[in-house]
C-alpha cells in the first residue's frame, strides 16, 4: 500500500495525537484515546485510509 501522508501531515498528527493523550489524562475523558491512537497511528504508518478513499495524496514522494 502506498503512502498518502506527507512530513508535514506527519507532524500535525503525532501533534495532535500527543495534544488528545494529555487531555485524555489531565481531563478524564479516556475515550479521547481512541482518535488519538488512530493520529499516532496513521502518522507512523504514512497511510490514513480516508486519504485513500477520497484520493488525497499529501506525500510529496512518488510511491510507484
Amino acid at each position: 500500500m502506498e503512502k498518502n501522508v506527507g512530513r508535514v501531515d506527519q507532524i500535525i498528527r503525532y501533534l495532535l495525537g500527543a495534544i488528545l493523550i494529555v487531555l485524555a489524562v489531565l481531563i478524564p475523558f479516556w475515550w479521547l484515546l481512541i482518535p488519538a491512537v488512530i493520529s499516532i497511528g496513521t502518522a507512523a504508518l504514512g497511510r490514513c485510509g480516508l486519504y485513500k478513499l477520497f484520493g488525497i495524496n499529501t506525500c510529496k514522494i512518488d510511491n510507484k
